[in-house]
Formats: C-alpha cells, structure tokens, sequence
C-alpha cells in the first residue's frame, strides 16, 4: 500500500497546483478497499500498484463530486472540499482528479482501460439515477438496487476484473466477487446510517434520508407498515428529523424486521461471493470487514 500511496501523490505532484495538493491534503484517505483489492487479486504484477492507485484516485474525485450534489459539508469525519472551497472549486478539483486517472489509465493497456472506463460511465449514471430517484419516496427496491450497483459496485466489479486481466485469472469470476461485495457494501452502509451515531460515521445520521435516499431500510419498513404509518413514514422523507422522530423509525425498523431483512440482503450477497473466492484468504477477510464494520 505504500507504493500505491506514493504513486497517488505523484498524481496530485502531477497537477502542479498548490491548492489542488492542499485540498487533498485536507481530505481522509478512507479505508482503501479498492486498492487492497487490486493488489490482492494481481498481487505479482508491478501494474497492479498503478492500478489500485487510479481506482482510488477515480474514487477520490467521484467522492468530491457526490458532496457537491449532496451538498455535504462532511466527509470521512472531516469538512468536505465544498465546504471548504465551494463546489466550482470542488467539482474542478474531481475533474482533475478523474483526467489524471484516464490519462494514466491508457498505460495498462486497452482491455484494463475499457473495463475501468466503462465502471466510470456507470457511476456517473447512476449519481443520475440517484438524483433523480431522491425527487419522491422510492418504493421500488429494484430500482435501488440498480443505481447503488451503478453508482457503488460497479467500480469496485471493474476493480477486481481489472486486476484479474492484468494477473491472467479468470475475470468473470473476480468481477461477479466485486459486484456482490460492492452491492453488500452498500447495503451495509444504509444500515449503519441508520443504526450508528453521528461521532461514529463521521457524518450526520440519518442524513440519507433527509437527503431524500430511499435506502433498501425504508423500502423494507413501508412494505411492512399499515396504511396510517405509511403515509407518517412519507411525511418524514427530506426533512430535519427531530429525535423522537428518529427514535420512531429505528423503532419500526426494529418491529417489522426491516433492518434483519436488509441485514440478510447484505449477507447473502457477501456469501455468494464468498463462494467464488472459497480459498482465498484475503479476499474472504475483506468480505468479513466489509459485513462486520461499524462505519
């Protein structure tokens, strides 16, 4: 990891701009699980550490531009770029970012270049997707699941196919392990932003929903309720919830099993990949920190 760390401040190096080095420099690295994933999966080809560093730096800028949409002022526990600088300056900064990433890109070759090119043309429809699905309360679980794969899993898919082609193994198998830990990932994290305080997230709870975000939670809980807590449920979408408001949700989440069955969405999907990777250790951890964390 510290190659691929040195290799991304080359990047930011690279842009010549002491604001863009000092922006960067503000923001939390994360967790890097689409790095480690690279370097698991083509642990012994040189290229990998090139590639886990562009994933993370395509990452790192769609990152900027979701805060923009969002209009986040916290990122990882830390203010966002927005925050700090504006959203002109921060969506130039992710362009930047995203521009540096393709150009490097063209070096790994053109079939690495189309599989990672194209995750980004997913996420970015899926950003769409997601605006537009925040306009009303979502009651449509396949539609949800086919933005956040859009939008989440489906860089992470590129990610272990890439670093498969580049290892020579077979890349169906380590993109179909990337989709389901990607779509678990996410899951994981609608719970958690239900279910963790604020100082523990680095963010504020519960804000998906006041970001009208209709989380895999909130699809299961209004299948489950009756008409007049239904009609409630939606008079609470996009607004500053109050505690005892909150309290009502994660009540109801608790009563109609809609967290347990969220829960057991997130778990089948991280078997299935699971099953895929059977005897590859590292694989199977990341699995496990991605289904067993608290923020």
């Amino acid at each position: 990891m510290e190659q691929v760390e040195e290799i991304i401040e080359k990047f930011v190096k690279d842009a010549q701009e002491p604001k863009v080095t000092e922006l960067f420099n503000t923001q939390a690295k994360g967790k890097r699980v689409r790095a480690k994933l690279a370097l698991i999966i083509a642990n012994k080809e040189k290229a990998s550490r090139k590639l886990a560093a562009i994933i993370e730096t395509i990452h790192f800028a769609s990152l900027l531009h979701d805060d923009v949409i969002d209009e986040a002022d916290t990122r990882r526990g830390k203010a966002s770029v927005n925050a700090i600088e504006g959203s002109k300056v921060a969506v130039m900064v992710g362009d930047i970012f995203y521009s540096k990433a393709f150009y490097e890109l063209v070096s790994l070759g053109e079939e690495v270049a189309q599989i990672v090119s194209d995750a980004v043309f997913k996420l970015s429809r899926g950003e769409m997707q997601d605006v537009y699905l925040g306009n009303d309360f979502n009651q449509n679980p396949q539609l949800y699941e086919e933005m956040i794969y859009l939008k989440t899993a489906s860089l992470i898919e590129a990610t272990c196919e890439a670093a498969a082609v580049l290892a020579g193994k077979e890349r169906v198998k380590y993109a179909l392990y990337g989709k389901n830990l990607g779509l678990a990932f996410q899951i994981i994290d609608d719970v958690l932003d239900i279910t963790q305080p604020s100082e523990v997230l680095g963010k504020p709870a519960f804000h998906d929903f006041k970001e009208g975000k209709t989380t895999l939670p909130y699809i299961y809980l209004f299948e489950a309720l009756d008409s007049e807590k239904k009609e409630y449920l939606q008079s609470l979408f996009k607004k500053d919830l109050s505690l005892k408001e909150k309290e009502w949700i994660k009540s109801n989440m608790q009563s109609t099993g809609a967290l347990e069955k969220t829960l057991q969405k997130a778990h089948k999907l991280a078997n299935e990949a699971s099953a895929l990777v059977a005897t590859e250790d590292d694989l199977l951890k990341i699995i496990d920190k991605v289904i067993n964390r608290n923020f």
